[in-house]
């Protein structure tokens, strides 16, 4: 009939999928949680995969020596260390920590964004450029494994992925960053005019880890003791 009105038809309604969801430490896989903890906890951005990665270059470089070395490094860092003529420091006063990883026989230390570029010709200056030293650093673009999640520390931490309990080589940190915390406050730097902060001064840390690198070189290179033969008669 003329005039009469049709139905217009309607398409039905699309569901409406939430968006996701960052997984929490009650969810989601070890890896997931892993990677939530030090993209919302600490802000570190990750790289896509598995294993977790971080990447370096964007909130700090990474320093990657000996594990023999390292130790023997922030033992002598953590020595007191007498006051310079500006008195800065006082006599007693501990150096500021850092973070610091191992994996395997190997240490990671958490160093300001851009360290890695300056260290080639830190070295120099501190005329170690000569010598094979193994000192190197990861900068802006590179990659390196998240460490476990510690099993201890401020609320909200998740559990240490169970599947990587007692594996060989897997990073642990020695030094945890602090969530809640700017990390580059206490990562090592080259010392400029103006800076303030209490941070380690890069150029120290260099000059200790690469005589704690030559030590172990050498020490790994020198002859094999023997032991005394004791005389009969």
């Amino acid at each position: 009939m003329v005039g009469a009105s049709h139905p217009v038809p309607v398409a039905p309604a699309s569901p409406v999928v939430p968006s996701p969801r960052r997984p929490t430490e009650s969810g989601g896989s070890a890896q997931e949680r892993v990677r939530c903890w030090y993209e919302s906890a600490l802000g570190w951005p990750t790289a896509p995969g598995e294993p977790v990665r971080l990447r370096t270059g964007v909130r700090f470089d990474v320093l990657d020596v000996p594990a023999g070395a390292g130790y023997a490094t922030l033992e002598r860092l953590d020595r007191p260390v007498c006051a310079d003529r500006t008195g800065q420091a006082g006599a007693g006063s501990p150096v500021p920590g850092f973070p610091v990883a191992v994996r395997g026989g190997r240490m990671l230390l958490l160093v300001a964004a851009g360290a890695a570029e300056e260290l080639p010709g830190l070295l120099e200056w501190l005329e170690w450029g000569s010598l094979a030293l193994d000192l190197t650093a990861v900068g802006a673009g590179g990659l390196v494994d998240a460490p476990q999640v510690p099993e201890s520390g401020p609320a909200g931490l998740p559990p240490r992925p169970p599947e990587r309990d007692g594996l060989r080589g897997a990073a642990v940190w020695l030094r945890p960053p602090e969530p809640g915390r700017e990390v580059e406050s206490s990562l090592p730097a080259l010392s400029v005019p103006g800076r303030t902060g209490t941070a380690l001064d890069l150029a120290r840390l260099v000059h200790t880890l690469a005589t704690q690198c030559h030590r172990v070189r050498l020490t790994a290179s020198g002859p094999p003791r023997t032991r005394p033969v004791a005389r009969v008669g």
